[in-house]
């Protein structure tokens, strides 16, 4: 046998399946959150809906929440830290608030000129910031509904820091770092590549950001300096990362197909690549750490369990974490 056969079917062995697959969608999926009771999921797409599912059984709760008239694609969603609304971007430029029981829109948010690719809750959940291809970040303040404007050349994605005193910013070939209080701009880290995904570590010592190019690196919140660079991915864009409270775990999603599970103790990849049928716009894993939800070009969500990878590497360790919601961060460029 060929040392090409032997590594192919070494890789067959190790494929991993999906726990769970949830089929609605009519279109790409794009962004996906775990409700806090861990037994639910949300998902978005473009077919202009948001869905609620089983996580156990893969089935579909109810009808589609969708905003009467509105057909605009959803690109992105995040989950206050309540739990109880639910903030949207869309393809219109529109910034919605959706409340969790009734499934209903509350608040619309007008004034960005472009498709909204990315929204952020505040820690205290008193604001959202949305990032859009019109070259502006926007925080929209909750009670009031006013909004601050910075203007940025490019923007990609946008990120809270734990405390909520600074926005991060990603966007062509640069990351800025804003005063959330004063709006000024504190740092610009200029890349030679552009960047999709940003997430804090909840000690807010370390900024993780994904690249175009398909990398990741790691960057020392005080000195700002960069302190590693992880690769695993093909070169094609890392959308999505999704970050365990503990800072020890965390999962990436990439256009080359694949989710991957990060080891942040030594920044190795852990078990091999979680294969999809195409593309991925997201990932996030449950608070616990045990299970990973995926959103695929395919129109389909995926779960994964992450609780047997994990032990099967002999990692099961990187799961002791409390009982909290995972911080992540995700950009969808078309």
């Amino acid at each position: 046998m060929s040392v090409l056969s032997v590594s192919m079917e070494v890789e067959k062995k190790l494929k991993i399946t999906p726990y769970r697959t949830m089929r609605g969608h009519t279109r790409e999926v794009r962004g996906v959150v775990h409700l806090p009771d861990g037994r639910h999921i949300i998902t978005c797409s473009l077919d202009a809906s948001l869905r609620l599912w089983d996580l156990e059984s893969g089935a579909q709760i109810g009808n589609n929440w969708q905003d009467d008239g509105d057909q605009a694609g959803v690109l992105t969603i995040a989950l206050s830290p309540n739990g109880k609304t639910l903030a949207s971007g869309s393809s219109s430029g529109i910034v919605k608030l959706w409340d969790i029981e009734t499934r209903k829109v509350t608040v619309k948010w007008t004034g960005h000129t472009n498709r909204v690719w990315s929204v952020r809750w505040s820690a205290d959940g008193m604001c959202v910031a949305s990032g859009s291809s019109d070259g502006t970040v926007r925080v929209w303040e909750m009670e009031s509904g006013k909004t601050v404007l910075v203007p940025i050349n490019t923007v990609f994605a946008v990120a809270y820091s734990p405390d909520s005193s600074i926005i991060a910013s990603g966007g062509d070939r640069a990351i800025e770092i804003w005063d959330t209080t004063t709006g000024e701009r504190l740092s610009t880290l200029q890349q030679d590549s552009r960047v999709r995904c940003l997430a804090w570590t909840s000690d807010q010592k370390k900024l993780i950001a994904g690249f175009e190019n398909g990398s990741m690196r790691i960057f020392n919140t005080t000195t700002w300096e960069q302190i590693a660079i992880l690769e695993g991915h093909e070169k094609k864009f890392v959308r999505a990362i999704s970050l365990l409270q503990n800072d020890r775990l965390f999962a990436s999603a990439s256009q080359d197909g694949t989710a991957r599970l990060w080891n942040l103790d030594t920044n190795l990849p852990v078990g091999p690549a979680l294969q999809h049928p195409n593309s991925l716009w997201d990932a996030a894993l449950s608070a616990d750490g045990k299970f990973l939800v995926t959103a695929c070009e395919d129109h389909n969500a995926y779960v994964w369990n992450t609780h047997t990878i994990l032990k099967d590497s002999g990692l099961e360790d990187l799961l002791s974490v409390p009982s909290v919601s995972p911080h992540s961060l995700s950009f969808y460029p078309l």
